[in-house]
């Protein structure tokens, strides 16, 4: 452990069994955090947990459901009874749905994809937020998308879910900002995760396609995304609050 800017904090990382979630969680570790790995998927979430603590850091796993309301507040909870406090938070679980058209979108994708993508961060960020005013400090950073920002073919509701996202962090970070409160969304781009990886199985040739339509001419990874989050989540970004920061590689602004 080299760095510790985030020296004996509490972090909680939702989503964080695999890919940028996960990647966010160890970053936290790295600087010295307590890092609560909180996801619905058990086997991945103690993945992680043991990457952290094989690595020298300290780590817990609370398996919850976060479009649920009981589980987000026992989550809240049982974070605060095992490190005392929630110092950062990053809400990070989500789904992309199935792909079709508008046109084409059933209601069950519509209902799910909504519901995990941006219910679970306004639940998480309305327990959060509780427990950070009884601290009188406190950051939040929100998983949304480069599709919070643009539009995105073929997969309407995970459009219409991150730009949500973007408009909820920018409506709570006006409302607590003189609370001691900061809240931020980042907005990756193409990125090399288990999510992306599910696609380019249905889709053999769209990773190569993906690659060369970023200015970069390349995709991401889930390491250059925590690095944002890091900064985001910092001492470094104190004057920060209603951001939706890209990390697209330029993809957005073509």
């Amino acid at each position: 452990m080299s760095q510790q800017q985030f020296h004996e904090r509490a972090v909680l990382v939702t989503g964080a069994a695999s890919g940028i979630g996960r990647a966010s969680a160890l970053a936290f570790a790295r600087e010295g955090a307590r890092v609560v790995v909180a996801d619905v998927a058990l086997e991945g979430g103690k993945e992680t947990v043991r990457l952290i603590e094989d690595a020298g850091g300290e780590a817990a796993f609370i398996q919850a459901d976060v479009s649920r309301a009981d589980e987000v507040e026992k989550l809240i909870r049982t974070s605060v009874e095992t490190y005392g406090s929630i110092d950062h938070a990053h809400n990070n679980a989500g789904i992309e749905g199935s792909q079709g058209y508008t046109a084409q979108c059933s209601e069950e994708n519509w209902d799910r994809t909504l519901t995990v993508n941006l219910k679970s961060v306004w639940l998480c960020m309305k327990y959060e937020i509780l427990q950070m005013l009884q601290q009188g400090r406190g950051s939040i950073v929100n998983t949304s998308s480069v599709a919070g920002l643009v539009g995105m073919a073929g997969f309407p509701a995970y459009a219409a879910s991150k730009h949500a996202i973007v408009g909820l962090t920018k409506s709570a970070a006006m409302e607590y900002a003189k609370r001691g409160i900061r809240i931020n969304a980042v907005c990756p781009g193409p990125i090399l995760t288990s999510m992306t990886q599910r696609f380019f199985k249905t889709y053999p040739h769209a990773e190569t396609s993906l690659a060369a339509s970023d200015p970069m001419g390349r995709m991401g990874t889930a390491d250059e995304v925590a690095a944002a989050i890091m900064w985001l989540s910092s001492d470094a970004a104190g004057f920060v609050t209603g951001s939706a920061l890209v990390v697209d590689g330029g993809w957005a602004a073509q």
